[in-house]
């Protein structure tokens, strides 16, 4: 199949923590398994996003505890967990669900109390030889500059910051807004972008920008959103953002997003 690895990576890593997560009190098992099917229509009409056709089935079963059909309805929903503050992975199966929708899949799951849980997820397969058809990966943009990375879901500040210095920046990460905010009162010159989730509790990342602005109307600012229905391009163009990004971004969306960004603040203006 043809996809995006670092957010399959998180699709695996957030369905494997959260299955170790369930089998933690007793123990158990925990079975990935990977498979080439065909959906046929019958399968297909059980789901909106399915087309009949050749796919990759991802299974991941765990023997834990199991859920209620109560915790099942809400599984899907932002913000919603059962775990305590400071586990899992931060990432949250609404992303997971965004991430194989956006490839073009499916993702069904079967849960029952103290019997396990399996999450199956279908992507579409390729099945001619796609070595010649793929094009050459584009260069990567690195750069220099100091960068503030704001989001409350911690699992993705760290994945940010790894991405970050490894093009070039120096980067000031922060799980709150509020503190954000207080660093950069601080020392607001000190830094030369900001990049901040927008959906995030005590200060949303709107409220952060326009704080952010009455200190340095200058500073350029890169607003994330895994919602777009609750926020899009024009919108943050409307508040006067330089940029917006789908989450989960891939290195080669952020990277290419803050050269741009960058490259139109610095432009000389005719």
């Amino acid at each position: 199949m043809l996809a995006d690895a670092t957010q399959l990576h998180q699709v695996v890593l957030n369905l494997c923590t959260n299955a170790e997560h369930a089998m933690r009190p007793t123990g158990g098992i925990l079975e990935v398994r990977l498979e080439v099917v065909d959906v046929d229509t019958a399968l297909a009409e059980q789901h909106s996003t399915l087309r009949p056709g050749p796919y990759v089935r991802l299974t991941v079963r765990d023997t834990g505890q199991g859920m209620s059909p109560g915790v099942l309805e809400r599984i899907y929903d932002p913000f919603f967990t059962t775990k305590a503050v400071g586990e899992g992975t931060g990432i949250g199966l609404s992303v997971v669900h965004g991430i194989v929708v956006s490839h073009g899949g499916a993702i069904a799951v079967q849960s029952r109390v103290g019997r396990g849980t399996t999450f199956t997820i279908y992507l579409p397969r390729i099945e001619r030889d796609m070595t010649d058809d793929v094009p050459a990966e584009e260069i990567i943009p690195h750069g220099q500059g100091r960068i503030v990375l704001v989001d409350d879901e911690p699992a993705l500040v760290r994945l940010g910051h790894t991405v970050l210095t490894q093009l070039g920046y120096e980067v000031a990460t922060y799980t709150s807004s509020v503190e954000a905010l207080a660093a950069f009162q601080a020392t607001p010159h000190h830094f030369d972008l900001v990049i901040t989730d927008y959906t995030m509790p005590q200060m949303t990342g709107e409220a952060l920008a326009r704080a952010l602005r009455s200190l340095r109307p200058d500073i350029p600012i890169i607003l994330g959103s895994g919602f777009s229905h609750t926020m899009d391009a024009k919108k943050a163009r409307a508040l006067g953002i330089d940029a917006f990004l789908i989450k989960p971004w891939t290195t080669r969306e952020l990277a290419g997003t803050i050269a741009r960004v960058f490259g139109q603040r610095r432009a000389p203006r005719i």
